[in-house]
């Protein structure tokens, strides 16, 4: 915006400095041509008139100059060879003066041998001419001609005088602003850009760390031993913030590491007992019924606590990875199997490359496969479809998993990898879950060098893509 502002305002300025040189021009003329004027020729000089007007006017001998000159009858008495023939004399001159002859003599002293005559003029030269003599310019065949017209007693005289030479300078004067201007814009691009990007350095190191502070990037600053004074006090308050929500988020984090850490213990022994006394209870009675409904509800808070642990060492990117060579296709064919049994209603549809490998921990990977295809059974319709595409894509294997559901709205997509975040309560309340599923797969995938995405919505289904690096 800079430039094309600073690139407007020399256009500007070179038009009207452009203009003005050629007014000046025009105008130092203009005033050469009225001071002859002011001292009218010798009668029947005309030639020599128009040869002494070259030196006396100051100008190039290569510019046409042309004179007329016409009585008060309205006969030309001279014109010169080069007055152009379409340059129309019309509108060149005011009307002539009126001549006043000179007072008679009484009558007592009137002879017929003294008849009234005319006074004389001094040097025989034509009496002085008009204060302001016309000037006007007129476009011909040739050229364009500067003309001053003057009106005597006794005839009319009107000077020519070719622009050519002052168009040819100003034509010079154009180039040369036409090759200086994007010069000097340019230049003065250029050092905009390097005051500007020198002026807005801090800020674009504050953009930088901005952009870093993710769980793992706490711990950037932005430095401050060559701010501008400017922005000194901002970086210091933005370095400030960073330390308290880096404090804050350790905090946060290693108390959900050390309380899923802590329940397993007790959630462990609480298992092992119920499983226990599960075995010494009646066959059949409500008391084992009782005991199996609670140690359903310990597996899914040791699930939560396991879920729980992992997301915490993935905040703190410590999650270990067993890396092996895992074969995807098989273990989705395998998991196909316990599909088949889970959810017979179903229509599932495959399209499985064979021999997809990858480097990764198996039982991460499979929790999170596991979890998109329940996802997919969970949330679908009743008389429903599933269909698992998997394949290469260059050096990523991508397996997308689709289901029929309900159309998701779009506040809902922006949150759905959200922890804890669960939905529109009218499409789950009827289906089991904590949130955390689709936050810690996306963990993992990420942890492996790939990522979990939502596809684009369509109408009627719902669709993920997982990606990960090929083996």
């Amino acid at each position: 915006m800079s430039a094309i502002l600073a690139g407007g305002t020399l256009a500007g300025f070179a038009i009207v400095s452009w203009w003005l040189i050629y007014e000046a021009k025009v105008s130092r003329l203009d005033a050469k041509l009225e001071a002859q004027l002011m001292r009218p020729p010798i009668k029947d000089f005309w030639q020599s008139y128009e040869t002494f007007l070259t030196p006396e006017l100051q100008i190039d001998v290569e510019t046409p100059i042309a004179l007329l000159v016409i009585d008060r009858d309205g006969k030309k008495l001279y014109q010169s060879a080069s007055w152009p023939a379409d340059l129309n004399s019309k509108g060149l001159w005011s009307s002539l003066p009126q001549i006043f002859p000179s007072p008679l003599p009484p009558p007592e002293q009137r002879t017929t041998e003294q008849p009234p005559q005319r006074p004389p003029f001094p040097n025989d030269r034509l009496p002085m001419p008009p204060p302001r003599p016309q000037l006007v310019t007129r476009r011909t065949t040739t050229g364009i001609w500067r003309v001053a017209a003057a009106t005597f007693p006794q005839g009319q005289l009107a000077i020519a005088i070719s622009l050519h030479t002052i168009d040819r300078e100003m034509t010079a004067i154009r180039d040369i602003f036409l090759i200086s201007i994007p010069v000097v814009l340019l230049i003065v691009a250029g050092g905009a850009w390097g005051l500007s990007g020198s002026a807005l350095r801090p800020i674009q190191q504050l953009i930088v760390a901005i952009q870093q502070v993710t769980v793992k990037g706490l711990d950037q600053r932005v430095p401050i031993a060559a701010t501008d004074v400017e922005f000194l006090e901002l970086i210091q308050v933005f370095n400030k913030m960073l330390e308290r929500l880096e404090r804050s988020f350790n905090q946060s984090s290693r108390f959900s590491g050390d309380a899923a850490h802590e329940l397993k213990t007790p959630l462990a022994i609480l298992q092992g007992e119920l499983e226990r006394t599960l075995q010494k209870a009646e066959a059949g009675s409500e008391m084992q019924q009782s005991l199996s409904n609670l140690l359903d509800e310990v597996h899914r808070l040791s699930g939560i606590v396991r879920k729980l642990l992992l997301l915490s060492l993935a905040d703190a990117g410590q999650m270990s990875l067993y890396r092996v060579e895992v074969d995807l296709s098989k273990m989705l064919a395998e998991m196909l199997e316990d599909i088949e049994l889970l959810a017979p209603h179903l229509e599932v549809q495959t399209k499985i490359a064979a021999g997809l490998q990858v480097q990764g921990d198996r039982d991460l990977l499979a929790q999170v496969l596991q979890n998109l295809l329940s996802n997919a059974i969970k949330y679908n319709l009743s008389e429903g479809w599933m269909q698992i595409d998997a394949g290469y894509q260059g050096k990523t294997v991508l397996i997308t998993i689709s289901n029929s559901s309900q159309n998701i709205a779009p506040k809902e997509r922006e949150r759905i990898f959200d922890r804890f975040y669960r939905g529109d309560p009218a499409r789950t309340r009827k289906v089991e879950g904590t949130g955390l599923g689709l936050s810690l797969a996306r963990e993992i995938a990420i942890a492996h060098g790939g990522n979990l995405t939502l596809d684009k919505a369509v109408s009627g289904q719902t669709s993920f893509t997982l990606g990960l690096l090929r083996g």
